[in-house]
């Protein structure tokens, strides 16, 4: 009994107050649910941002808290509602040419390669595994135009996925700020993107020469992966530190067993490539790795 009471005052203790607390357990519920569905680790460190994401949430739904709502995302009938909190707590941060040096890499040691390739009739595949709002993949496509201005015209094609199907839609539209373009060239914005009135509001539309490298795919990470590859550049930065070591090691494994020989996979600043993965992929500069389609390869 002693330890049936001390877990239920555990489950009990408020770990964000505000308009309505968040407990223990409701944070463990919504956890495990982001767990199972996304492979995304949350811990009490975490509670302040759960609370900050989904409070409002929960007013606008009318209910009258945390419990409320763990018990309507947990239900059958609450499904939509459920991947509704998943876009809520997905992390969408991004900017265009984010982490510059790998789109330097990709310019200077990648590209005259798979140009070269294209412009034999070869094939070249690129994808943006965690698209957010576009502003990757477009910062690739202007990268890859910088150097072939009529990609379109061959078989070079950009993938982009994303798990958030709202995010999705921003990207396709392409049409961002001005604070969004503050890290695009001059050069790059004045060839690139026009300028369009939006309610009232200046913004910058994504021209459609740059719009027809990329198709924009819904994807669960965690899930199956509808996808032949062989891709011979993978951008997946700055989201597999949602994830626990094993989930980690799972999504390197899988990437490795999609790339060509020789392919490129970047990665976020504070990401490392683990795992069995690690002898199939060498670190060839700061978070890019270069798979070798052996084992054997230098471990990062």
């Amino acid at each position: 009994m002693a330890t049936t009471s001390s877990t239920r005052l555990n489950d009990d203790e408020i770990l964000a107050n505000g308009e309505y607390p968040l407990t223990r357990r409701d944070l463990n519920e919504i956890a495990a649910m982001i767990y199972s569905d996304a492979g995304i680790a949350l811990n009490d460190s975490k509670a302040s941002l759960v609370y900050s994401r989904l409070s409002k949430h929960i007013r606008n739904l009318g209910l009258r808290g945390f419990r409320d709502y763990c018990n309507l995302v947990s239900s059958a009938e609450g499904a939509p509602e459920r991947r509704e909190m998943l876009s809520h707590l997905t992390t969408n941060f991004t900017r265009f040419f984010r982490e510059n040096h790998h789109f330097e890499h990709l310019k200077n040691e990648v590209l005259p390669g798979l140009v070269s390739r294209a412009k034999a009739g070869g094939r070249v595949r690129i994808w943006s595994a965690a698209s957010s709002d576009g502003q990757e993949p477009y910062s690739i496509a202007l990268t890859v135009l910088s150097v072939l201005p009529n990609a379109a015209d061959y078989d070079f094609k950009i993938l982009a996925t994303d798990i958030d199907p709202k995010i999705l839609a921003l990207a396709r539209a392409g049409c961002y700020d001005e604070q969004a373009l503050e890290t695009v060239s001059p050069a790059m914005r004045k060839q690139w993107f026009q300028q369009v009135d939006q309610n009232g509001r200046t913004k910058y539309q994504v021209d459609d020469k740059v719009k027809r490298l990329i198709t924009y795919n819904e994807l669960n990470l965690m899930a199956q992966w509808p996808l032949k590859g062989p891709f011979d550049v993978i951008f997946c930065r700055n989201v597999v530190i949602y994830f626990d070591e094993p989930t980690q090691m799972k999504i390197w494994t899988r990437f490795a067993g999609l790339m060509a020989p020789g392919g490129y996979l970047y990665i976020g600043h504070s990401e490392r490539v683990s795992g069995d993965a690690k002898n199939v992929f060498d670190n060839t500069g700061i978070t890019t790795y270069c798979y070798t389609g052996k084992t054997g390869g230098r471990k990062a």
